[in-house]
């Protein structure tokens, strides 16, 4: 809130407070006295508790540190093609009472209005506020009132505007007019791993939510008095307080305690064995292309798991899967088998993990018979055991899986190609054992997409294979060694903020990937769940180069990307829900071609993560 008027502007704002109360006096003379004074009922209208008590339209709104009109925060809503931003709260108020709305706003096209049961809507507008300016509006209720809305909105498809200091000054709505809930009390930590702590506290009486804060910062809302804080960093103490949220507003922060996560013990998944951030590169091992033929020995040592590219089947639905080295005739320098192998060796030696990446753009496989399962099994264990590999990728692409219509649950599928591929995936890792490397790479419409549309059956932004990696993930994810989605030959996809993001932009980046480590509701359905991944599971995939495929991120944005999620910061426009240090690393299509670009991509993971 502005406490910084000038003397002459609260001799005003006196006045018209004065003229206010003896008006509303008069008005409810004839109903008997008011049961409340005058007084300010805006919640947090200079919004520095972030937006408690307001509710913005399609998630447009946050709050900014600048510019501001009173105070250290405002309101920023930014309207989209169909959606004016419009961010408001409910107010009990007396009837028959006269009320007086105001705010500071800035922008083009900006509102400030009232509407509800209380009053006939009313408001004003500015077309356009290049600095701070003032709106304001007085209404009387009608003799049944109860509670109004006010509210501020921009315009469809214009640009963002700001408001701030939003007051709304007049009788109070008695005995049934919403405080702000107590603050918690019994904060403590209990069980904790390297990369997360769980907390709990007391319940609050009349609480709806309660904001988790980390060091500070917010990182979560939940509704229930406990929680997992995931995405921390190994051997590491961090101090952590919780407030209660309810419609007036949000109390003040419990008292802080402090929890430390366990040591890392290698922090790694299953099979993992990896370094804390690693390392992902597709190499051209069975086919030529543009990009030039790399020798597995040539391969540098910053390569922390390198996919063969690819095992293909020998027909769509056989399950019968090969695989050889490119032939002399298209890639000019290759190896021979001996020399091949005795590479992989040796770089299994030095740690890395040699993966045989299967399906590709061109290698369609569907599952779609247990003699089809059957066959994958017994062709990539004998693939395995050929060359000496540590495990597998699933780099399924095209219609290999789809989604029956009317398999809607990813707990419990019952499309056969996708219960084929789990049990096939399950085999694979009881015949390993511990040790065997499981990762997948599947495209954003196949995991992401699955946020909007799951197992509609239906063209039209509601494709079968919306979602379809959902099952595979969910039965393996105790198996997963690294999940690195390909954010790259994809159109928009909506992020958690319910906004689309553009591949390319380091907001793709960070929406798709603070997804996979915040958990989403599948189809929209918040009873269908689908969990966070641990941060040490998650890599994400990009184009090495231009000439890669779309979707081309530059080094500094990539760095902007790593930033944000590991660190909080420079995080541009979509704001993550929680920072995740032990967040694996990336992947790239492909060593090729980052050889063919110099290496660009690998020396800046490199300098990022010496």
């Amino acid at each position: 809130m502005d406490r910084t008027r000038p003397f002459r502007t609260r001799i005003v704002r006196l006045i018209a407070i004065l003229s206010a109360a003896l008006l509303s006096g008069a008005l409810l003379s004839a109903a008997g006295p008011a049961s409340a004074a005058d007084g300010e009922l805006a919640v947090n209208g200079g919004f520095e508790s972030g937006l408690s008590g307001w509710n913005c339209s399609g998630s447009t709104g946050t709050t900014v540190g600048s510019p501001v009109h009173g105070g250290s925060a405002a309101l920023k809503a930014t309207p989209t093609a169909g959606d004016n931003a419009k961010c408001g709260q409910t107010v009990n108020v007396q009837p028959n009472s006269t009320y007086t709305l105001g705010a500071w706003v800035q922008g083009s096209y900006v509102y400030l209005g009232v509407e509800g049961t209380g009053t006939t809507a009313s408001y004003v507008w500015t077309p356009s506020a290049t600095s701070w300016q003032k709106l304001s509006l007085s209404f009387t209720t009608n003799a049944t009132a109860s509670t109004v809305t006010i509210y501020t909105h921009g315009w469809y498809g214009v640009p963002a505007y700001t408001a701030d200091d939003v007051s709304l000054f007049g009788p109070g709505g008695g005995p049934g007019n919403p405080q702000p809930p107590t603050a918690p009390t019994g904060l403590g930590a209990g069980s904790a791993t390297a990369s997360s702590i769980a907390l709990s506290w007391s319940a609050v009486s009349g609480a709806s939510s309660y904001n988790v804060y980390q060091d500070g910062a917010r990182i979560k809302s939940v509704t229930s008095p406990s929680t997992t804080v995931t995405g921390l960093a190994a051997s590491t103490a961090y101090s952590f307080q919780v407030t209660a949220v309810n419609s007036a507003g949000e109390s003040a922060k419990s008292a802080a305690v402090t929890a430390s996560t366990t040591s890392d013990g290698g922090g790694n998944p299953p099979g993992g064995d990896l370094p804390a951030h690693a390392l992902v590169g597709y190499l051209h091992a069975s086919f030529a292309n543009g990009s030039g033929y790399t020798r597995m020995a040539d391969v540098p040592d910053s390569w922390d798991i390198i996919n063969l590219a690819f095992g293909e089947p020998t027909s769509v639905t056989s399950g019968d899967i090969r695989f050889s080295l490119c032939p002399q005739t298209e890639c000019p320098g290759v190896e021979s088998l001996a020399e091949f192998k005795a590479a992989i060796a040796a770089k299994r030696a030095a740690g890395k993990k040699v993966l045989l990446s299967i399906g590709g753009q061109n290698g369609q496989v569907q599952l779609t018979s247990t003699a089809a399962r059957d066959a994958f099994v017994s062709s990539v264990s004998s693939i395995i055991d050929t060359y000496g590999l540590d495990g597998v990728d699933i780099d399924f692409e095209g219609h290999s899986l789809s989604l029956n219509t009317g398999d809607t649950d990813f707990r419990n599928p019952t499309t056969p190609v996708i219960v084929n591929l789990i049990s096939a995936l399950k085999s694979l890792k009881a015949k390993y054992g511990s040790k065997f490397v499981l990762t997948m790479a599947p495209e954003t419409f196949f995991v992401q997409m699955g946020y909007q549309f799951y197992g509609s059956g239906q063209w039209g932004g509601q494709d079968p294979r919306c979602g379809a990696y959902l099952p595979v993930i969910y039965a393996m994810r105790d198996d997963l060694t690294l999940l690195h989605v390909q954010d790259y030959n994809s159109g928009p996809i909506m992020g958690l903020d319910n906004q689309y993001h553009t591949m390319g932009s380091s907001d793709f980046h960070i929406a798709m990937t603070d997804m996979l480590l915040t958990g989403f509701p599948v189809a929209g359905n918040t009873s269908r769940m689908f969990p966070a991944l641990r941060p040490e599971q998650v890599a994400f995939g990009l184009p090495a180069s231009q000439n890669a495929g779309n979707g081309y991120t530059s080094p500094a944005d990539v760095t902007k990307v790593l930033d944000c999620l590991t660190k909080g910061s420079n995080c541009g426009s979509y704001a993550t829900h929680g920072r995740w240090p032990a967040l694996r690393g990336l992947m790239t299509w492909s060593i090729n071609w980052d050889r063919y670009s110099g290496y660009a991509f690998q020396h800046n993971f490199d300098s990022y993560f010496p």
